[in-house]
């Protein structure tokens, strides 16, 4: 079963993810469309917000948060699989317990895009607790037991931090915000322009028309140039390899950042670093 974000109704999400990985893998760029509740049940997962990097390892709990940017590599334990459990919490959902549990926003937050919790048995003991159930699981089929199982969770969370409520139930979209600034901070997310024009309290036509006025040209060139010359200061400056950078600089594969490197500069990256 799945549910629409209410900012992109074409966007999906499982509420119940389980995530099994036998090698290493990097979920590339990713937009948080929904608050959430996880549990690192073997390996290392590492998130990465673009400002900082974290890395959770069994049993450990995070949240990550709605309307952010983040960067996801799960890491699975020798001769093992990687494995984490994840529970979404969609928007009416939210407004549903905020309305029955009396739950208002009452202070505004700038939240962080993930936090790590205290050890917590309720909490670790419920999300444990959720592997049991094949049928959500599996196919997130039975909504009836998917809203209990959010609701029990949110029971959990509001006792384990009062404070929750004021990011949990804050309802406002993003509002507009320094263009300059934020996209210095995000230019290697590598996502689509209307998530920048989101996140910074534009539609997309606004989004074009203030980036035009504030760097001269369009976002993809800029995007473009400014990711080449953060490679080429971390190559030479940091001495980081090629293979460690273009990922994270937002650039697809290999082959991409190869291309485009030697077109801007006129020699392909391997010669600044191995």
């Amino acid at each position: 079963m799945y549910l629409s974000d209410q900012m992109n109704k074409n966007e999906t999400t499982e509420l119940i993810n389980f995530s099994c990985h036998i090698s290493d893998y990097r979920e590339g760029e990713h937009f948080n469309a929904f608050h959430s509740l996880g549990i690192v049940l073997s390996g290392v997962m590492e998130l990465n917000d673009g400002q900082r990097k974290k890395q959770f390892k069994q049993g450990d709990l995070y949240s990550t948060r709605k309307n952010h940017l983040m960067k996801f590599v799960k890491h699975p334990p020798e001769n093992g699989a990687f494995k984490s459990l994840t529970l979404s919490f969609d928007e009416k959902l939210l407004r549903d317990f905020s309305k029955e549990y009396d739950y208002k926003s009452e202070a505004k937050q700038k939240s962080s895009a993930y936090i790590s919790f205290r050890p917590n048995k309720a909490l670790t003991s419920f999300m444990q607790s959720l592997l049991d159930y094949d049928d959500i699981l599996n196919n997130n089929s039975d909504m009836t037991l998917i809203r209990l199982k959010q609701k029990e969770a949110l029971i959990l969370l509001l006792k384990y931090d009062i404070t929750l409520k004021d990011v949990l139930f804050d309802f406002t979209p993003p509002y507009k915000i320094d263009l300059e600034s934020f996209m210095n901070k995000n230019f290697h997310f590598n996502v689509h322009l209307d998530r920048f024009a989101y996140l910074t309290g534009r539609s997309l036509a606004t989004f074009k028309r203030d980036f035009q006025k504030t760097f001269n040209t369009s976002p993809r060139s800029w995007l473009q140039q400014r990711r080449l010359e953060e490679a080429y200061y971390l190559l030479t400056e940091k001495e980081q390899t090629v293979s460690d950078i273009y990922l994270d600089l937002g650039f697809e594969n290999l082959s991409h950042f190869s291309y485009a490197f030697k077109k801007h500069f006129g020699y392909p990256p391997r010669e600044l670093g191995s």
